[in-house]
């Protein structure tokens, strides 16, 4: 079946349009759930949040949510520009800028004042929009520009690094503002953190064991989809004792299940078993950013 060429101008158009979104959907949390709350979020935005605060209640200044947003990225667009990717990065600033500006439009609602259940669905939602950001090539900023750059140069899943490094940032509230709303803060980053690991798995890997009779089909399956390699292992069935060949490699993942898929299409006899991998050491493609 021929695939179906779409339009880029049109791909850009749905890119923007949905960073839009995620853009509205962080935006409108902050508003209801973090505020009500009196919740720092961790990262860029809560250091925006608690600067902000600070401002007001020691100083009397109300700040632009737009202007400290952009202020604190300066840095990490930097990172984002010179190692991560320009396309990547400008539709970042772009996520960042829509995100300070319907801060600052929207109106303050509170849902529910009940903070256990504003930590947790806060958190949820928080997740959320920086999932739907990271799918569609860009990225909330702060930290999630740092935990790209740790992925990409490490080879390892960083994003439980950066909830350690929001832990210090909230400790930092705590310390200003009251221990028990940096607690909850906490709640609401792990919340914020776990969405992230169910929905964005770019840097998860998977590794596949495929006991088959076609393995140099296979191989060129995964090289084909994956741009990954694959080892060739000769085996013997234990219940008929015939000649078995197990095909191995690791792939992202976001790449297994098409994988799989294919596989399944070429050799529907085909045994494959799927192992979470932890870390690898070595040489192991990464599809770069624009």
């Amino acid at each position: 079946m021929a695939k179906t060429i779409v339009n880029p101008a049109i791909q850009k158009l749905r890119k923007i349009i949905v960073i839009t979104f995620a853009a509205l959907l962080m935006a409108a949390n902050i508003n209801t759930f973090v505020e009500a709350g009196g919740l720092y979020p961790g990262g860029a935005t809560g250091i925006t949040v608690l600067i902000r605060r600070v401002a007001e209640l020691w100083f009397n200044v109300e700040l632009p949510y737009t202007l400290v947003i952009i202020i604190l990225n300066a840095i990490p667009i930097y990172i984002g520009y010179r190692y991560i990717g320009k396309k990547f990065t400008a539709y970042s600033v772009y996520m960042i800028i829509m995100t300070g500006v319907f801060s600052d439009m929207l109106p303050t609602y509170a849902i529910t004042y009940d903070t256990l259940l504003v930590s947790i669905f806060g958190g949820m939602i928080n997740g959320l929009a920086i999932s739907i950001c990271l799918i569609k090539g860009a990225t909330s900023g702060g930290t999630d520009f740092i935990a790209i750059f740790l992925s990409d140069k490490k080879g390892m899943d960083s994003w439980n690094i950066i909830l350690g490094i929001n832990v210090v940032i909230l400790g930092t509230a705590g310390f200003l503002f009251g221990w028990d709303k940096a607690l909850y803060s906490i709640i609401f980053q792990y919340a914020s953190t776990q969405i992230l690991h169910t929905l964005y798995t770019r840097y998860q890997k998977e590794t596949l064991f495929i006991v088959t009779n076609k393995p140099e089909e296979i191989c060129v399956i995964i090289s084909d989809l994956t741009s990954h390699g694959a080892t060739l292992i000769e085996g013997e069935g234990s219940y008929e004792h015939c000649e078995r060949n197990v095909v191995y490699s690791v792939v992202s993942r976001e790449e297994y299940k098409k994988v799989v898929r294919a596989i399944k299409k070429v050799d529907p006899e085909a045994f494959v078993n799927t192992l979470r991998t932890e870390e690898i050491s070595g040489q192991f493609y990464k599809r770069p950013e624009e």
